[in-house]
């Protein structure tokens, strides 16, 4: 596996467990990347009724369109021979900003069914579902970058398959531990983030982007 690989998937971990805990946090419990940790949440509200269960009902249907917009903008790069990672960092990375420009307009964020609050969180779970779309399309051969339990789980079969003497074994786990240990780190620092800076923390995210998008452009 290339040393850049293991490097796109490292930093597009990190970037998920950030940008996901930092929306859970400000965002009234909502998840960006991890879309279908809402359906907890979602039923636990059955049980105990909850305001801000509205965005997490809205969630749904913004990641699956833009899943859909994902894929067919890569078709149509694909097509005609754009560069389609790059495009797609660039996209996440708009996407993004606009969430911190909304989010800035929202303050004091107090409701989460306020209008700009939703569109909030509605912005930062697009610029999710355009990752999640693109680490399918376009970085198959990868670890997944958003969601970890997959990784953990295959990571650990490895593991046992290198203690029975399967020389490919540890090669294959160096390519899922750095998104794991990544996409810890980066949900730590982005509640510590979301501490001090609030919404202001997901520059970080979109300065990775720039820095991603610039070297997919090469």
């Amino acid at each position: 596996m290339e040393r850049s690989d293991i490097k796109l998937g490292t930093t597009l971990g990190f970037l998920a467990g950030y940008v996901d805990t930092l929306g859970f946090v400000g965002l009234f419990g909502l998840f960006t990347a991890h879309v279908t940790g809402n359906f907890v949440l979602i039923g636990r509200a059955l049980v105990q009724p909850a305001a801000e269960i509205i965005p997490k009902l809205l969630v749904f249907p913004v990641f699956i369109l833009a899943v859909a917009l994902a894929r067919l903008l890569i078709l149509y790069w694909e097509r005609h021979g754009g560069k389609q990672l790059r495009n797609s960092l660039v996209v996440q990375l708009l996407l993004l900003i606009a969430t911190v420009v909304c989010a800035y307009a929202a303050l004091p964020m107090l409701h989460a069914d306020a209008p700009l609050s939703l569109l909030t969180g509605m912005l930062c779970a697009a610029a999710m579902a355009v990752q999640n779309a693109y680490g399918k399309l376009l970085l198959g051969k990868s670890a997944a970058t958003t969601v970890m339990t997959g990784n953990v789980t295959t990571l650990v079969i490895e593991l046992v398959d290198s203690l029975r003497g399967d020389p490919d074994a540890i090669g294959r786990c160096k390519k899922l531990v750095w998104p794991v240990l990544a996409f810890g780190a980066g949900c730590i620092s982005g509640a510590l983030a979301f501490g001090v800076f609030g919404f202001f923390g997901l520059l970080l995210p979109c300065v990775l982007l720039v820095v991603l998008a610039a070297a997919a452009a090469d």
